[in-house]
């Protein structure tokens, strides 16, 4: 094939798709991917899973900081007249004087059903709102956020129980699966791509930390929602006696008691409505235990309540 493909993503969702493009023989000619980060401690350099990929096919990788004003970007991308771009949780806002350097456009993959839960998370946000279904969308991108135009969506339960880290790893290979025909009907020109209906849009804003602080006094349902959604990261959590818990995986019960309650050893917490058993936990500056090798050490014991931080 002699068609030129920029390929642009960061994280492991993106990873299996540009693996995918490259095993089925697409030219990857560059590979754009956020630039490298410090760890939290300035030690070591982490590069992003898409970044080490590229680096394994040897596929030409480029990290700018930013497309906005970068004459730079723009003129090696307008000197390699490429014919398509692949963009899959990029990370950056990607200006129109960019967008107008291709013909046959930039194509995102985008996590939901649009012109549901655009934006940075939505992933997460579906798993958090308790929807029961979700899916990916092939895109062409405009300068508003996911705004443009779509040519195919697909839809995939969400699963009982199912965390982001599971649900993202099903989405990713729903897109490997469908990606490679969306892009031949793209060459053939026999695509057609479709206006959203705007005015049903919703928006999956980026996950604040904050966000993981658990309130007992919702419905277990909800708090599930969130256990679920930020697992494993950045993870649901409370606090008890100072210490900050984080909790990676529950199920629903029905018991009740006054929010925040421990009403057993199998650390089965009331709530607002119902209650919830912890399956998962983790205490600060430990590793994740499963709840039964956790309660024979723990503090936390029936009665407790952990309302009372």
């Amino acid at each position: 094939m002699s068609k030129k493909i920029v390929f642009m993503g960061t994280p492991n969702f993106a990873v299996p798709i540009l693996k995918s493009l490259y095993q089925n023989g697409f030219p990857i000619s560059v590979v754009y991917t956020q630039p490298q980060k410090k760890s939290d401690r300035g030690q070591k350099i982490n590069k992003s899973p898409v970044h080490l990929l590229s680096e394994t096919l040897n596929l030409e990788i480029r990290t700018p900081k930013t497309f906005l004003n970068n004459n730079e970007e723009k003129i090696f991308l307008k000197n390699l007249n490429f014919d398509l771009a692949i963009v899959v949780a990029y990370g950056q806002i990607i200006p129109k004087d960019i967008l107008n350097l291709c013909k046959n456009g930039f194509i995102n993959i985008h996590a939901s059903l649009l012109p549901k839960l655009r934006g940075a998370a939505p992933i997460q946000r579906s798993i958090m709102n308790l929807d029961i279904e979700t899916g990916i969308s092939i895109m062409k991108i405009q300068e508003k956020l996911d705004s443009g135009p779509v040519c195919n969506s697909y839809k995939i339960k969400i699963l009982d129980n199912e965390n982001y880290e599971e649900l993202s790893t099903r989405l990713s290979k729903l897109a490997v699966e469908k990606i490679i025909e969306n892009i031949e009907k793209i060459f053939e020109d026999g695509s057609k791509f479709v206006e959203q209906k705007h005015s049903e849009a919703t928006y999956a804003k980026k996950i604040d930390k904050s966000e993981g602080k658990i309130n007992w006094n919702n419905d277990a349902k909800k708090i599930i929602g969130q256990i679920n959604g930020l697992s494993p990261f950045p993870g649901a959590w409370f606090l008890f006696q100072g210490e900050r818990y984080k909790v990676f995986k529950a199920l629903l019960s029905s018991s009740k008691g006054r929010p925040g309650d421990v009403l057993n050893q199998n650390l089965e917490i009331a709530c607002g409505k119902n209650s919830l058993k912890i399956l998962e936990i983790q205490r600060e500056g430990k590793r994740l235990q499963k709840t039964n090798e956790f309660i024979l050490g723990a503090k936390i014991k029936k009665g407790s309540n952990l309302n009372n931080v």
